[in-house]
């Protein structure tokens, strides 16, 4: 008689568990991704209805943020010329495989803006995708979190152009090099899973 009681108890114990670990800002899709690859990567991406979070491509790290002010190129990390060729390269890569690109979103950074408008030719500056530390309270990127939880228009991909922090605090997942793209699912109220990971010289063997 007392095994069925456990039980019950066990179950409610992890359903809080859930409960607490989703509101302290954890992601539950994340326990659960749905990886993919190759041509079933390629036909989801065709699709639409998945965000593409890139990290700025190539930068010159002997520049820094610590005099930033906001469209004052001069004050932050820029890219160098090689990155410049990278986010080119990505993005003609991307029309080539005839990806279907909605709104393009970017961190109001002078190297994340640069970025987006190498790749795709415009960008919007967006306040959820600034940049700021790893190790922050879950409020920091509450608005991030929101943006990656909602689908994109039908039938388009919603591109993000920002930095390596805010994907590592809100995944806990390893770093993005500068250049990769994380390809991540919208999960409603149920947060969102990253589901594939695409290095910068990884667009063109999609299509092989």
């Amino acid at each position: 008689m007392r095994r069925p009681d456990l039980a019950k108890r066990t179950a409610r114990l992890a359903a809080a568990f859930l409960l607490a670990w989703t509101s302290a800002g954890t992601t539950l899709a994340q326990a659960t991704p749905d990886p993919l690859a190759g041509p079933a990567l390629l036909a989801a991406l065709r699709a639409g209805g998945h965000t593409l979070y890139f990290r700025h491509t190539a930068t010159d790290f002997g520049q820094s943020d610590e005099r930033y002010v906001a469209g004052d190129c001069t004050t932050q990390r820029n890219l160098t010329d090689a990155g410049r060729a990278d986010a080119r390269a990505i993005g003609a890569a991307v029309r080539r495989l005839g990806l279907p690109v909605g709104e393009v979103l970017a961190s109001p950074y002078c190297r994340t803006m640069e970025t987006a408008m190498l790749m795709f030719g415009r960008a919007t500056p967006s306040p959820a995708a600034r940049g700021g530390p790893a190790q922050a309270p879950p409020e920091r990127y509450a608005e991030l979190r929101e943006l990656l939880a909602t689908p994109p228009r039908p039938g388009t991909l919603r591109v993000i152009a920002s930095h390596g922090n805010p994907f590592r605090a809100i995944t806990d997942a390893a770093y993005l090099s500068e250049g990769e793209a994380a390809v991540v699912a919208p999960r409603g109220p149920a947060g969102f899973a990253v589901v594939a990971r695409v290095r910068k010289e990884g667009w063109d063997a999609l299509a092989r």
